[in-house]
């Protein structure tokens, strides 16, 4: 197993998570889709060499969620711009969107967690 991310690179992740969210919740970009949903910008992960930023994104409730994505990939450079000018960073990541699933996968673990055979097998 390999070793996880780099201090370096955990906090240029939330750096730019913050500048995007704050793009986002000003409604900075120009696409009416983006402008009309709440966007939570739930974890950026950066590469070792910071050129590469992934924004794991969740519309409020999961509405849309597709299109959510759609908008912010096709705005992807206009954000780009709007959260490097925010940041100093010596290059401005490329940005790539994906939905956040952890709420997903926390509901899942809940639900494993409460199955009877799951909590016979704790209990032992």
């Amino acid at each position: 197993m390999g070793a996880g991310p780099s201090q370096r690179q955990l906090r240029v992740g939330e750096l730019i998570r913050r500048a995007l969210s704050d793009v986002l919740q000003r409604g900075d970009v120009h696409d009416p889709e983006l402008a009309r949903v709440s966007i939570t910008v739930g974890e950026v992960r950066v590469t070792a060499d910071l050129m590469h930023a992934t924004a794991y994104v969740l519309p409020l409730g999961g509405i849309n969620a597709t299109e959510v994505l759609a908008a912010l990939r096709r705005n992807k450079a206009e954000l780009r711009h709007l959260v490097t000018k925010g940041i100093t960073l010596k290059f401005a990541p490329d940005l790539k969107f994906e939905i956040d699933d952890t709420f997903d996968k926390m509901d899942e673990t809940r639900r494993l967690f409460s199955d009877a055979q799951v909590r016979r097998d704790l209990d032992e």
